[in-house]
């Protein structure tokens, strides 16, 4: 890995594809339903059939480019670099295909949703073709943590650059009120977009750079080199029989029905929940780019913490944080317009946050999955691709559901004229919104934490105490060094031993009777008396002086 001027080469390749995706991504997720529904005025059920259509194909396409990225002949699929290099023209493109109307569209008008239909799917078929190979390059340009974190520090400053197209977006389109100025900018970022992927494309490297492409490698046992329905059924059951997987796709769907839920709906409430004389156009501008901008402030000065306690703490807390602030807005109630203000840029900031992390907990299934099955290469883009089959959808649910729930409450009647005339009319809307910011994420920030607590792999960021750092080898050791890890088992245990490390009575026992029987008994003999008197506890305080893991060569 080459440094100059200190800058990381490899990692500021990676992470240029973030930083053009971030542009486009942010400013289609906040700003399309809005778009769709108030100045396109689509119908409900139109609207609920493209999020249908988009579920369905957001559901097929991820695994099935994680297939064949992973084990393709053609290499602008097998090459990650390539698969970014390509795809990047065609992303920006479909970036822009909803901000240019087919027609002038009546109420209603079925062109309208047939746009709408065709705007997600190709958005989300080049997000995911391009996205994928990115995701597959993280888990590939290193095993070690401390590389990965290097890389998600980039990839957050990349994206706090990326995330300002939303600031500056609404600040020169007056929040889509100049659709003209609005259309131009879009252009804009498409093209910038595409310069910071084809960057990506050209430069970055990965350590499984000189695999071989053909399916052989890729461990496909019995085939004969064809894309078989039985080879993706076989890999996917693989893939999917592992708890750590079951539990983190179960918790990311909630983040991802989160996430939609705030990017597509956080501006409409803000507008109709605080009043205009409450915050001016301008202070509204830089509460919507602060939502996207924050996240990745945070998850910087959150670097130390995700080396000391590790990714999984660091997101457990955010749930936690996450239902008790719901709980609290939810009880003062929603005439507090600037703490109201405050909640909803706070809670998409947390969301987006530690949502950023989430490349970490899957590589590392991604490494459990290449040891556990003897890969000679890993099935990053399967692993990738199998997760967003089952949380891509939520992506089309939120909608949906906020949707159906404000129409009943006379939504769809807000943009007509006279529905300006008496504001009373809309106080069971304003009602079912506030309920909507306060319960939505308090009921998800429960279920998340019920289905992130099992997770067993909570101590990745220690295995570097273990793991031997290739990249100091000379490049004649690189290919031929064979890294050990740790067994299941003896994961389990120190996973047991590292908890238990963390209860007050138990330490305080341990400390008592060693105390008492060192005056006439070994510091081994008394943990061979407490372990068979129960104990089984690790003093992972000296741990230096009684657990040492030496790689074997």
């Amino acid at each position: 890995m080459k440094f100059v001027l200190g800058i990381h080469l490899n990692a500021l390749a990676y992470s240029m594809t973030t930083l053009g995706a971030g542009m486009m991504n942010s400013i289609f997720n906040f700003y399309y339903v809005k778009l769709f529904l108030n100045r396109y005025k689509i119908s409900e059920v139109a609207f609920h059939q493209a999020q249908v259509v988009f579920m369905v194909w957001n559901a097929i396409n991820d695994p099935l480019f994680g297939y064949i990225q992973d084990n393709s002949k053609f290499a602008c699929c097998s090459r990650r670099q390539f698969s970014i290099l390509y795809g990047a023209p065609l992303y920006a493109l479909a970036f822009l295909l909803p901000w240019f109307p087919w027609k002038h569209y009546e109420e209603g008008d079925w062109l309208s949703g047939l746009h709408l239909i065709v705007a997600l799917c190709a958005f989300d078929g080049l997000l995911t073709f391009v996205l994928l190979a990115q995701c597959a390059l993280f888990a590939e340009i290193s095993t070690r943590h401390e590389s990965r974190l290097q890389l998600i520090k980039y990839n957050q400053v990349a994206t706090l650059i990326g995330s300002t197209s939303i600031l500056f977006c609404g600040l020169i389109s007056d929040n889509m009120e100049n659709f003209a100025y609005f259309q131009a900018f879009a252009v804009l970022v498409a093209g910038l977009a595409t310069a910071c992927m084809c960057y990506t494309g050209k430069y970055s490297t990965s350590q499984y750079e000189q695999r071989e492409v053909c399916t052989e490698n890729s461990n496909l046992e019995g085939s004969d080199g064809a894309l078989s329905w039985s080879s993706v059924i076989s890999l996917t059951k693989q893939i999917m029989t592992e708890k750590n997987f079951l539990f983190f796709v179960t918790m990311n769907f909630f983040q991802v029905f989160h996430l939609a839920f705030c990017n597509n709906f956080m501006m409409i409430f803000a507008d109709n929940l605080i009043p205009k004389d409450v915050l001016s156009s301008s202070v509204r501008s830089i509460m919507y780019g602060a939502g996207f901008i924050c996240p990745q402030c945070l998850v910087l000065l959150s670097h130390a913490s995700l080396k000391k306690f590790g990714y999984y703490r660091i997101i457990l807390f955010s749930f936690y944080f996450e239902g008790v602030a719901a709980a609290v807005m939810f009880i003062l109630g929603p005439e507090h317009y600037y703490l109201l203000a405050f909640y909803l840029t706070t809670n998409i900031v947390i969301v987006q946050a530690s949502f950023s992390l989430f490349n970490l907990p899957l590589a590392d299934i991604v490494d459990a999955d290449l040891i556990k099955h003897k890969r000679r290469s890993p099935l990053s883009s399967m692993v990738f691709g199998t997760n967003a089959l089952f949380t891509k959808p939520a992506q089309s649910l939120a909608p949906m559901l906020v949707v159906t729930i404000l129409n009943q409450f006379g939504y769809e009647n807000l943009s007509k004229e006279d529905a300006q005339l008496d504001p009373s009319l809309f106080l069971g809307l304003h009602d079912a919104m506030f309920y909507l910011i306060c319960l939505v994420p308090l009921c998800i920030a429960v279920i998340q934490i019920l289905t992130w607590t099992p997770f067993s792999i909570q101590n990745s960021h220690m295995t570097a105490w273990y793991v031997c750092n290739t990249e100091q080898l000379s490049e004649s050791l690189q290919p031929i060094f064979v890294q050990s890890y740790l067994d299941q088992g003896t994961q389990i245990f120190l996973n047991n031993s590292i908890e238990k490390s963390g209860w007050l009575f138990i330490q305080l026992y341990h400390s008592f009777v060693s105390s008492i029987f060192s005056l006439f008994m070994s510091r081994t003999s008394i943990n061979g008396l407490q372990t068979v008197m129960g104990g089984y506890v690790i003093d992972l305080i000296h741990k230096e002086s009684n657990c040492h893991f030496y790689p074997i060569p």
